[in-house]
């Protein structure tokens, strides 16, 4: 065997994304230090506002993407890291200027990771690290930051809700769009599952063959398959709604972070302000008016979003969610395609899922409402990300499947704890959990809520 084919024979099949980005990181040093923790290791803001959408930009080099990167892309990752650092130093050096700038400025809404990181590495881009004039420059770009966002907060959303003069015409623009939702509704069919569609759940986990793909957006399955939900009861079992029909919403003006309502009953003014109050893009949201009336329409859309890649993927999480209905999950296995073979295996592995199940049926019943929980926040995550124009690769599908779960488990395994607790203190059988199993501040359309 040559040293060649040695080497290619020792060389992992795989190598974990996040090491490969800390071991690079490690050489730069102090140079980064604002963008870093306490390891040194890049923030959590820092992968997800600059490395992914502007360095390794896995929608479009998707062999960067989250998760294990092949070994043949290995170096070609770690160069890509390397090349940025200059600019990556220029940006840590702007975010300290900006900062500076911001305390000056006596500025206190907001995370300003959130609010310039990204406005950093643009400056870094255009300007390079800061130079003699970076005072005056970082005053100028926190100035334009804070009257970019000063629209759009939740007090001058309710402002403009409650305008007499423009919530007459704003309701009567929500009841005409239902009104053409009815009409499209009536006598429309729910469509079988084409084979496609298992293929395609079937493919997830390793990689989706984007031509299946683009067959099913094309063929709008996801649109079609919204029928389904005017059937009595049909969107309740899903957990998006209380009620038995879904009914358009009200236009509202008061919201509450805590006790937010199922996706398919909440306000015009409740889906905006969870994202207000969540989401870190304003900036590429459009202003109040436009907003607002986008909203009034995607509520009317099928599945109440907007884009037809979203709507499938309600589709996917829908079927792939079905073996995590508690009964089905309490068997040996779990029939259907992988990606639903997979969901159910992952839920089955947590201990607390065994134990609740042996609990009285009423104590254990909220905690063991998984596959409502999960429907919901997959469409919290995907009205998030059309909220922040974040489009939906191929690529994405199954870590958002996925991830939507881990994060559910999370949130049912407090649950459950906290119904342990209260029994224990009690003395007695533990009491039900009270109000719906995932409505918490969890359930926000920033998608970044408990990831792994």
């Amino acid at each position: 065997m040559s040293p060649a084919t040695a080497t290619t024979a020792r060389a992992p099949a795989t190598v974990p994304r996040a090491l490969l980005i800390a071991e690079v990181w490690a050489e730069f040093g102090a140079d980064v230090a604002p963008l870093s923790n306490g390891l040194g290791q890049p923030l959590a803001r820092t992968v997800k506002l600059l490395l992914d959408p502007l360095v390794l930009r896995p929608v479009l080099n998707p062999r960067f993407a989250a998760g294990p990167v092949r070994g043949e892309h290995v170096d070609e990752l770690r160069a890509t890291l390397r090349e940025a650092g200059p600019r990556l130093a220029a940006t840590a050096a702007w975010f300290t200027q900006l900062k500076r700038a911001r305390r000056a400025a006596r500025i206190t809404e907001g995370n300003p990771q959130d609010r310039y990181f990204q406005r950093c590495y643009e400056l870094a881009s255009t300007l390079g690290p800061p130079g003699a004039d970076a005072p005056r420059v970082a005053a100028e770009v926190v100035d334009e930051i804070r009257e970019a966002a000063g629209e759009l907060t939740v007090e001058a959303l309710r402002r403009f809700v409650t305008d007499p003069a423009q919530a007459a015409a704003l309701r009567a623009e929500l009841t005409a769009a239902w009104a053409a939702r009815a009409a499209t509704d009536q006598g429309a069919e729910v469509p079988a599952d084409p084979p496609e569609l298992a293929a395609l759940l079937d493919q997830l986990a390793s990689g989706p063959d984007r031509a299946l793909l683009a067959a099913l957006l094309a063929q709008g399955l996801g649109s079609r398959d919204a029928a389904s939900l005017a059937a009595p009861g049909a969107a309740l079992d899903c957990g998006l709604t209380r009620r038995e029909r879904v009914v358009a919403p009200e236009l509202g003006e008061r919201a509450s972070k805590r006790n937010l309502p199922p996706p398919f009953d909440r306000s015009v003014f409740e889906r905006l302000f969870a994202g207000f109050t969540a989401t870190f893009h304003r900036s590429t949201m459009p202003g109040l008016p436009a907003l607002v009336r986008q909203e009034i329409h995607r509520s009317a859309a099928p599945w109440q979003l907007a884009d037809e890649a979203g709507r499938l993927a309600m589709v996917l999480g829908r079927r792939a969610s079905a073996g995590l209905d508690p009964e089905r999950t309490a068997g040996t296995d779990a029939a259907g395609t992988d990606a639903a073979v997979r969901l159910a295996a992952r839920w089955r592995r947590e201990p607390f899922v065994h134990r609740a199940l042996r609990l009285p049926r009423p104590a254990g019943a909220g905690v063991l409402e998984v596959r409502q929980a999960y429907l919901r926040r997959l469409w919290v995550r995907l009205h998030g990300r059309e909220l922040r124009g974040e489009p939906l690769a191929a690529e994405v599908l199954w870590d958002l499947l996925d991830g939507v779960l881990r994060s559910v488990i999370m949130d049912q395994r407090d649950r459950l704890r906290a119904v342990l607790d209260r029994a224990a203190v009690s003395g007695g059988p533990a009491d039900p959990p009270t109000g719906p199993a995932t409505d918490s501040p969890a359930d926000s359309p920033s998608g970044e809520e408990r990831r792994p």
